[in-house]
């Protein structure tokens, strides 16, 4: 007998399955550990101002926000939590520590290090952890070590002896400050920023070093707070309603640019496509790294600059500055595509007198990526802690993010065949 929709709604154990059931299906569940544990813990339980049915949807439920209406907490999107834990390789008996808090992940973990792991999860904001606390102790899950404290700065008595077998990060990070806390041959997932891109990277610490091995997700979570909050680097260009960003890297003067975006810009043409429904997630990181003076390039909504157009609307755009000009990523649709949702170029805007050139060199390097890097396999990141590099230098590093933690180097593989060479940019030496 099948159950009726109606029954399925108010039955929550229907619910989870079929959660599950979806997951599993489009492949983020992958491990029968972390199928047992999105089967068993009650996600609406840790959400119960939602109903039901939203509770067990695939999209975040909002649980705290500020003043000014931003999400400041919440429980992730079930893909991502389940591509996550995956990424964390939790095993029986592990020690795991969970940064940003809700409780629900912090019980899912707890089911994957079963009742010899230890599981801790920490917030800097005790609201949350009250509400963990609450959740985790209504459930069965009191085991779960709930601590109130700023991330950057782990609290004494709360790293273990060797350090942690996996560290979960659970907000949107700039740096990553864990890699003493966590212990050799341990796993550390994390969303990280580059330049304002963010990406859900799985690392394995080796040699005191952090080595990703899973493929890039991009993704999204809240903020981090405290002391480590990123700094967005935005300057606004006088008169223009428009603003660039240095998240990494030094930020350059940009009132000279005015002038610039008051004239037709030129338009240069990569004859390189993208589908309508088609990530390029790797072209933009790929032109964060390999272009100096990168920054990220975004309209006021109601500024009335028709020169930039079209204008970057769903998040900030690829730029780079050279002087008083300025070059910009942009797409053109020049037919429907095979799928009837539109079939892109890649244009790249000049701005100002030497717009051109600087067009020019950012087109060379979209092409760069289309040739060599556009079929490979993903990038490899890998984040070693800064006392141990060289300082960082005023000159531009290729592929090459100066935190105030870590030095994170990106290594792209070439598409076998390609006249390209693979080259070191770290500032380390080999890991």
């Amino acid at each position: 007998m099948t159950t009726s929709p109606t029954t399925d709604l108010d039955d929550p154990t229907a619910l989870r399955h079929g959660l599950a059931d979806q997951l599993a299906a489009a492949g983020h569940i992958r491990t029968p550990a972390v199928d047992h544990a999105l089967r068993t813990v009650p996600r609406h339980a840790f959400a119960p101002e939602v109903p039901l049915h939203t509770a067990y949807a695939d999209d975040i439920v909002a649980t705290r926000h500020s003043d000014d209406g931003t999400v400041t907490s919440s429980i992730s999107a079930p893909w991502l939590q389940a591509d996550m834990l995956e990424a964390a390789r939790i095993q029986p008996g592990h020690r795991v520590l969970e940064i940003g808090s809700g409780g629900y992940n912090a019980a899912l973990i707890a089911e994957l290090a079963g009742p010899n792991g230890q599981v801790t999860t920490l917030d800097i904001d005790p609201a949350v952890t009250d509400r963990a606390t609450r959740f985790l102790r209504q459930t069965g899950y009191d085991q779960v070590r709930v601590v109130t404290a700023d991330a950057e700065h782990l609290p004494a008595g709360v790293v273990p002896d060797g350090g942690f077998d996996a560290i979960v990060v659970t907000v949107d990070t700039w740096d990553l400050p864990w890699i003493d806390a966590l212990a050799e041959g341990g796993r550390l997932v994390a969303p990280l920023r580059l330049h304002g891109y963010h990406w859900a990277i799985g690392f394995t610490k080796d040699k005191g070093a952090l080595h990703s091995d899973e493929p890039l997700v991009v993704c999204g979570f809240v903020a981090m707070q405290g002391d480590g909050v990123w700094n967005t680097n935005r300057r606004t260009v006088p008169g223009t309603g428009v603003h660039l960003s240095w998240e990494d890297g030094t930020p350059l003067p940009v009132d000279q640019l005015a002038p610039a975006l008051t004239r037709e810009p030129t338009v240069t043409r990569t004859h390189i496509t993208v589908g309508g429904q088609e990530p390029f997630d790797t072209l933009t990181l790929h032109l964060a790294g390999a272009l100096p003076g990168f920054c990220r390039l975004s309209v006021d909504p109601d500024a009335d600059n028709g020169i930039l157009n079209p204008p970057p609307r769903h998040w900030p755009g690829a730029a780079i500055v050279r002087g008083a000009s300025l070059a910009r990523l942009a797409t053109e649709r020049i037919g429907d595509g095979t799928d009837g949702k539109g079939l892109y170029e890649f244009v790249v805007h000049g701005h100002g007198t030497q717009g051109h050139l600087a067009a020019q060199e950012m087109a060379e390097q979209v092409e760069h990526w289309h040739r060599n890097h556009r079929s490979a396999r993903c990038p490899l990141i890998t984040a070693r802690p800064a006392a141990g590099c060289a300082p960082a230098g005023t000159d531009h590093e290729p592929h090459v993010f100066a935190k105030k933690h870590t030095r994170i180097t990106v290594d792209w593989p070439i598409v076998p065949g390609s006249a390209a060479l693979l080259t070191d940019s770290g500032s380390c030496g080999a890991g």
